[in-house]
Parts: C-alpha cells; sequence; structure tokens
C-alpha cells in the first residue's frame, strides 16, 4: 500500500473589496444573477457569473422545479448558456454567491458535485483552467485557480 496527499492551495479574501478589480466586478454580476434566481421550494438563491476571453460575461441563477432532480444549479445554468452562446470561446474566471431567504449566509458556498462535474468538462476541453470564487451572501470570498483545487480527481473523457 502506498499513501497519497492530495492538498490544494486556495486564496482566502476578507470581502469583495479584497478581491482583484476583474473579479469585483465579476462577484457583482453574480449577486445580480442571484437576485433572478427561481427557488420557492429550498428559498437558497445562487448566483454565477462567467468572464469569457472575448470580455463577455454570461451569468446564470437557480432554477427550481416541483420535480427537484429536474432542477439546475446556477453555475451549470451559466456555464451551459456560455458553451451554447459563444462556442469555441474560453472561460477565463467565474463567481458565485449564494444567500438563503431562511437564515444569513456568511460561509463561502462551493458549487455542488455537480457542478464541479460540468466545470472540470469544460476545463478539459478548453485546455485552460477557469478561476473560481465564491462567497456566501456576504463576508469571505475563496479563489479556486481551477477547479482541480475543488474536485483533485476528476472524471474527463480521458477515461472512456
Amino acid at each position: 500500500m502506498k499513501k497519497v496527499t492530495i492538498s490544494a492551495d486556495l486564496e482566502i479574501f476578507d470581502s469583495v473589496e479584497e478581491l482583484p478589480v476583474e473579479a469585483k466586478g465579476l462577484m457583482q454580476k453574480a449577486i445580480e444573477a442571484r437576485e433572478n434566481s427561481y427557488s420557492p421550494y429550498s428559498k437558497f438563491r445562487v448566483g454565477a457569473a462567467i468572464q469569457l476571453e472575448n470580455g463577455e460575461v454570461v451569468t446564470g441563477s437557480n432554477q427550481e422545479n416541483a420535480s427537484y432532480p429536474a432542477g439546475l444549479c446556477a453555475e451549470r445554468t451559466a456555464i451551459f448558456y456560455a458553451g451554447a452562446k459563444y462556442p469555441g470561446v474560453k472561460m477565463q474566471r467565474m463567481a458565485l454567491s449564494a444567500r438563503s431567504l431562511n437564515h444569513s449566509v456568511e460561509t463561502p458556498t462551493p458549487p455542488c458535485g455537480s457542478c464541479r462535474q460540468a466545470i472540470a468538462e469544460y476545463e478539459v476541453k478548453q485546455e485552460l483552467p477557469i478561476e473560481i470564487y465564491f462567497m456566501g451572501e456576504k463576508g469571505k470570498v475563496v479563489k479556486a485557480n481551477s477547479i482541480s483545487d475543488l474536485l483533485p480527481l476528476i472524471f474527463d473523457n480521458s477515461y472512456l
């Protein structure tokens, strides 16, 4: 047996104000997108904003459904729209913000497993990491330089 340690380097900012200029503006767009969430069941609103290499910003928000599995997270709403609207244009960075109508969300909220897998697909496809900034509704912001920092053992097309 061989024991292996996997680690990730994440950057933690105390607030949105500490972010680099391009990330600060992108996070503001994610916060705005969050308010377009359709989340009558969970009352948990998430917004995502993706900056593309051509300067375009694509946003998305979570969209729920009474048949829970039929809904879609903000991250996948945005990333799939970017892939459909701007095929071949690389995604540089993504910002995510979450808030609950039931309580204050001050802990940075990372993408769920399904969203991590979708982000991984696009990173592999474009052969370029996507910076990911995520936060709750206020407080600290976490930055991952790539989805591999959040999903170190990705499943990609090399296994197929």
